[in-house]
């Protein structure tokens, strides 16, 4: 849903980088969690800071409260979320998908992560033969077809920088 990135004066308020459609959407689904739900975070919309959401958490009330839940990444149930429209998903559904190559239908790895660093999503994947996972922007060039239900992505092999690492036995 979201990620504290950062304190915001002296009374516990944190700024969120808000990951839904409509950034004040973070504080509209209730209580939210921490990736491993050990802990529970009740938010308050205060304004905006620049592009981020300056929030009040219950139980957050000093500087040094805020500035120790820094980094949290905040969660919410599944069950919470909206129910989706035909053909579409979350970006959490990608993780673990398998990778085909759009032009063979031969699968060449998984995806291992989703990121946005700010101009667009971005998939990490990690390729079959290859020691290192590679990011790839989430697009229709680059992943022309989603197919959530067969738990697939293919991907535009002419786009890709991809080899089989060569491993030396000598």
């Amino acid at each position: 849903m979201g990620k504290i990135v950062a304190a915001h004066g002296i009374k516990g308020e944190v700024k969120i980088k808000s990951f839904t459609s409509n950034p004040k959407d973070v504080c509209a689904y209730g209580r939210l969690s921490n990736k491993d739900e050990t802990r529970y975070f009740d938010l308050t919309f205060k304004g905006f800071a620049k592009e981020l959401l300056r929030v009040k958490i219950n139980g957050v009330d000093t500087r040094n409260d805020a500035e120790s839940i820094l980094g949290t990444e905040l969660y919410i149930l599944r069950d919470k979320l909206p129910a989706l429209e035909p053909d579409t998903f979350y970006l959490a559904d990608l993780e673990g998908l398998k990778v085909l190559d759009d032009k063979t239908g031969d699968e060449i790895g998984h995806i291992v992560g989703i990121y946005n660093f700010g101009a667009g999503d971005i998939l990490e994947i990690k390729f079959d033969g290859q020691t290192e996972p590679q990011m790839l922007p989430f697009n229709n060039t680059y992943v022309p077809t989603v197919d959530i239900k067969n738990g697939f992505v293919k991907v535009a092999q002419k786009e890709l920088n991809y080899q089989k690492d060569e491993v030396d036995n000598a």
